[in-house]
């Protein structure tokens, strides 16, 4: 399996540790959660994802971890998980959330299902790269700014790197008395 040179980038910075929780927001046809499953020691691993085609194909590509429990794919978007509160330990979306119909709404939940101290990372097409393809992907830095202001409005703590093909924010969820507290 090919993993992408945004996949290999955010899986770092994402940070997984062994036991965690993680959710996977736009899996597509699977090779992120693919990549979580063969590469970090997270406990559950969940995708939630609008298309019941992704889910058919990331399903086909993931179905030996799936057949094991700790792959779990579902149908939904990022403002509607089906999760509980505080259910996961590390949120992470590569090249979705501009697409988003929702962007406060979708951050809302993710915060939500998101535990304290837990961490999401959000990556979109653009970073360092030069091609004209990847220049025609970009945000503009308006978008930029408030996907920044909106994750710093519910998180406090967000950060933005510039790899290789990819801007990514990650931002951490604060301690149980700032949850909820929109700054």
């Amino acid at each position: 399996m090919l993993w992408t040179t945004e996949q290999k980038g955010v899986l770092p910075l994402l940070d997984v540790q062994p036991g965690d929780r993680v959710l996977e927001i736009g899996y597509g046809p699977g090779a992120m959660i693919r990549l979580l499953a063969s590469r970090t020691q997270a406990r559950a691993i969940c995708g939630v994802d609008p298309s019941k085609a992704m889910w058919t194909d990331a399903s086909r590509l993931n179905r030996d971890e799936i057949a094991t429990g700790r792959v779990e794919l579902r149908t939904g978007t990022a403002a509607d998980t089906g999760l509980p509160d505080a259910s996961v330990d590390r949120i992470v979306s590569v090249n979705n959330v501009a697409l988003w119909p929702d962007l406060e709404a979708g951050l809302r939940e993710l915060h939500r299902v998101l535990r304290a101290g837990g961490v999401m990372v959000l990556a979109w097409h653009g970073g360092q790269a030069r091609s004209r393809l990847a220049r025609s992907l970009r945000l503009s830095p308006e978008r930029l700014e408030r996907l920044r202001g909106a994750l710093g409005a519910l998180f406090g703590d967000v950060e933005q790197f510039d790899l290789e093909v990819s801007v990514v924010f990650r931002a951490r969820a604060g301690d149980e008395s700032t949850r909820g507290v929109a700054v």
